[in-house]
């Protein structure tokens, strides 16, 4: 895998609308990330093996504090530690805006996710009932207040 990471542009809407589709039961439009990829107020990431969107995460920025919105990996390369290379390097991304603080909601299902987002400092802060419109799961409020 040549994995390589570097800002989503607005015309990446369609490799990234095809990634949220292959992970989320509800996946979030293309028009959806065209628009974010064009917010100043933003920061999406993609993982790129070779010239392929295998993955990405955003957040929403306000002041010092980022809002994460979406980690994706698609199925075929999760395993392999880009979800782990990739919040490194978002991370590192906000902190160079100026971001002292992220958030997040995560399911108590993914397991994985949750470890993830443990491994870079994210805590437990409370729980959001019946958030995900899919099956009414609960979302795990994370925060990590120290980057």
């Amino acid at each position: 895998m040549n994995l390589t990471f570097r800002e989503m542009k607005p015309e990446d809407a369609d490799a990234v609308e095809a990634v949220e589709k292959a992970c989320f039961a509800i996946p979030w439009s293309r028009e959806s990330f065209w628009k974010e990829a064009a917010n100043e107020n933003t920061c999406y990431l993609l993982a790129l093996d070779g010239e392929k969107v295998i993955g990405y995460a955003g957040c929403w920025i306000s002041f010092e504090e980022a809002q994460i919105t979406n980690v994706a990996i698609v199925p075929e390369c999760r395993g392999h530690k880009v979800g782990t290379r990739l919040m490194a390097e978002l991370i590192a991304l906000v902190k160079a805006r100026g971001v002292t603080a992220m958030t997040l909601e995560v399911r108590p299902s993914n397991a994985p996710a949750r470890a993830l987002y443990a491994h870079y400092g994210f805590r437990e802060a409370g729980v959001r009932k019946k958030y995900y419109h899919d099956n009414g799961e609960d979302a795990i409020i994370m925060w990590n207040t120290k980057l």
